[in-house]
Parts: C-alpha cells; structure tokens; sequence
C-alpha cells in the first residue's frame, strides 16, 4: 500500500498562512518595542525611576526580531538618551557648587572684615578675599560624562519566537512546495 505523496498546493498554502503570520508578528514586536521606549522617555520627562522600564525595553530588543531603535531616514546614535536626566544632574551640579562657592566666598568676606576690621572702604580685603578662596580651593564645575545616558541595544537577526518560528515554517514549507512541485513535474504525478 502506497502512501499519498502531498500536493504541492498544501505546502504553498502553509507557506503563505506562515508567512502572513510572521509579517503581523514582526510589527507586533516592532510596535511593543516602540511601547517600551515611550515609557522609558515618559520616564526621562517625567523624573521617574527610568533604570527598571530601560531594562524592559533592553530585554525586549535583544531577544525580539524586529525591535531596532534606530527609526527614520537620519537617526539620532545613540537611539536612547535620557536628555532630561542628564539635564537635572548637570543642573543639580551647579546648583551644588554655586551654594558651595557662595558659602565659601561669605566665609572668605568674614574672615577677612576680622583682619582688616579698621578698613572702611573695604579696599584692602580683596586681595585677602582673593588669597582666602585660593588657599580654600573653590569648587569647579566637573564634566559629567553624557555617554552616562545614552544607550543603544542590538535587535538579533533571529529570534525563538512567534515571528521567528513563522519565517522558519514558511522558508521550508516554500522549499518542500518546490521540492514537490519539481518532483510532481518530473515523474509526471499530481
């Protein structure tokens, strides 16, 4: 008894269903990578805990197809910056050194109106005001490296997933259409 050899028909039929199938799957990834990444700027704006969402959309893109960053015609490298967090700590930094200068030069004023106390016009107490906030060494506005907040993750070429499983079903479903197909013609069989 002779096993019925598929038809051809049914193999383009899985391999088109299949490749449907992986089309809507790869947007889905692509539209929930786009989702995480709005979060992680909702956060930025918003002075929330970005650290966990930039996790989520790390985990995400690299173990999702289809989830690169980058998006248009001139992309901005690296894709994630975290503008407003970089912003706030730039600002609190000097916000801290401009208090601690002024508590410095206040300091550096009355030490010196103690020296020269007979000094009306106050002519000779630059020079010691001067020589009071070099000896103290007054604090500087330190670069903070922006790389800190920028961030760039690696989508995979393939991934174990419902898209990537999709575009394997229909590769061989496509090649055992034309296998069959090939074989159909030379044998001369439907």
């Amino acid at each position: 008894m002779a096993i019925p050899r598929p038809k051809p028909a049914y193999f383009l039929a899985i391999s088109v269903v299949f490749a449907v199938t992986s089309v809507f799957a790869l947007r889905a990834n692509n539209q929930h990578m786009i989702e995480l990444r709005n979060i992680v700027y909702a956060a930025d704006k918003d002075n929330k805990d970005v650290v966990t969402p930039l996790r989520n959309l790390q985990a995400y893109v690299t173990s999702h197809m289809n989830t690169n960053l980058n998006a248009g015609p001139t992309p901005v490298y690296p894709p994630i910056q975290l503008k407003y967090s970089y912003e706030r700590l730039v600002r609190a930094q000097g916000d801290a050194v401009a208090a601690a200068n002024a508590k410095l030069y206040t300091a550096a004023q009355a030490f010196c109106e103690q020296q020269n106390s007979t000094d009306v016009s106050g002519r000779n107490r630059i020079p010691c005001i001067e020589q009071y906030v070099q000896q103290h060494n007054p604090q500087k506005l330190t670069q903070i490296p922006d790389a800190l907040y920028k961030f760039a993750f690696v989508s995979p070429k393939w991934s174990p997933d419902l898209a990537g499983w999709s575009i394997v079903i229909s590769i061989l479903s496509g090649l055992a259409f034309i296998i069959t197909l090939i074989r159909n013609r030379l044998f001369h069989k439907d």
